[in-house]
């Protein structure tokens, strides 16, 4: 009874740390009082708690601001900056790979612009690189807990293989197991737009909002995440979400770009990109470039396919009936330059019942948004047990 009363003590305990730890990644800094009184330990316990965190160089605490309460400040507690991950997101034009903190700080991002399509192997041996060179200058006193990579396109769930992505011409590629080798370093796989719709749901548009259909255009096309209930919605493999895969009901054959083609055939970055005679750009640069324009083909194509995205999105409210419908990368672009109006197309084919308080928004953690939302994944085992995070780490 006593070894079985220790293992169930100790338990507990870990389950504490994860609540603390991870309570201070998702809200930011607290106080020991808001920690205390939030979680329903007592002053102590939480004490004992934040100091064991602080040993194994998970938060730091800091002075509080006295100027700003009455009586006895209580310390503040954070977690520290220098846990890392390395986020990573192959794309047909670009590999960007950012270290993101614990507190989702992005100390260094860089986005490597590519000339052809990046394989399987390149992208691991650029990833363990990169890796390499900041720990011997930025990051030499970081802690890089994991790797994620966010793939445009569908990734086994069980055990990360990337089945496909086709616009990168990967079929059944060991990516997790590449990278891990490469690295040396834990590493989890996710679909880009399922991870960017976790991290709108945890500190973006949608935080706070149970009920959710995410859309991503980048520039492999357009992919999609749910979160039903509050939960993520993968599939019976991991592969749901795949909007950009649906075929949209367009009422004229002029608007018609793709004969047969799927949603992201005819809403397209590639011909976004035509229309303001730019090969290739990063989102922040082609978004500029839209909001400028005043030329006739831009503009009509930029109608065009918001009104084929608001047919797609009316079915998709008809179907999932959700709270939000949050729009990242290029298709924000298009949603912003007329935001009401899109609003009003998706009312005008969607059923008057599922409209009912529906809101839809732009990603507000922008070009950062699959960043953050794979660093969310590769710190999941971290915030189920700060226990796992041993001398191996760094």
């Amino acid at each position: 009874m006593g070894r079985v009363s220790e293992q169930t003590a100790d338990g507990v305990r870990q389950r504490n740390l994860a609540r603390i730890l991870r309570l201070v990644h998702l809200e930011g800094p607290l106080s020991r009082a808001v920690l205390t009184e939030t979680t329903g330990l007592n002053r102590s316990t939480i004490a004992d708690l934040v100091s064991q965190l602080a040993q194994q160089g998970l938060v730091q605490e800091h002075a509080p601001d006295r100027s700003r309460r009455v009586g006895r400040p209580s310390p503040v507690v954070a977690v520290d900056p220098r846990v890392l991950t390395i986020a990573v997101n192959p794309e047909v034009d670009a590999l960007t790979i950012a270290a993101v903190g614990l507190d989702r700080g992005i100390p260094i991002r860089e986005r490597i612009d590519l000339d052809h399509l990046i394989g399987p192997e390149e992208t691991a041996a650029l990833v363990a690189e990169r890796i390499s060179a900041w720990r011997a200058a930025e990051l030499a006193d970081a802690r890089i807990v994991a790797v994620a990579l966010a793939v445009p396109g569908l990734v086994r769930a069980a055990d990360g293989l990337v089945r496909n992505a086709p616009h990168l011409g990967w079929t059944d590629a060991p990516i997790r197991d590449l990278v891990a080798e490469a690295t040396g370093l834990p590493t989890v796989v996710g679909n880009d737009a399922s991870l960017g719709a976790i991290a709108e749901h945890l500190y973006g548009a949608a935080r706070g909002i149970d009920n959710i259909v995410y859309l991503n255009g980048g520039a492999s096309g357009i992919g999609g995440g749910l979160i039903v209930h509050g939960m993520p919605v993968a599939g019976a493999g991991g592969y749901a979400g795949e909007f950009g895969q649906n075929r949209p009901g367009i009422a004229s054959d002029r608007d018609r770009r793709a004969r047969d083609g799927a949603l992201e055939d005819e809403v397209s970055r590639a011909r976004l990109l035509a229309v303001v005679g730019r090969p290739s750009a990063d989102e922040p640069t082609l978004a500029a470039l839209l909001e400028a324009t005043t030329l006739p083909d831009a503009i009509a194509e930029l109608a065009r396919q918001r009104g084929i995205l608001a047919t797609a999105l009316a079915n998709a409210v008809n179907v999932l009936n959700p709270s939000v419908v949050v729009l990242g990368g290029f298709l924000a672009t298009i949603a912003e330059r007329d935001l009401d109006g899109l609003t009003a197309a998706v009312g005008a084919h969607a059923m008057p019942a599922s409209m009912e308080g529906l809101a839809i928004r732009v990603a507000v953690l922008a070009e950062n948004r699959l960043l953050i939302g794979a660093a969310e994944a590769a710190f999941a085992d971290l915030l189920a047990d700060p226990g796992v995070l041993g001398a191996a780490a760094g």
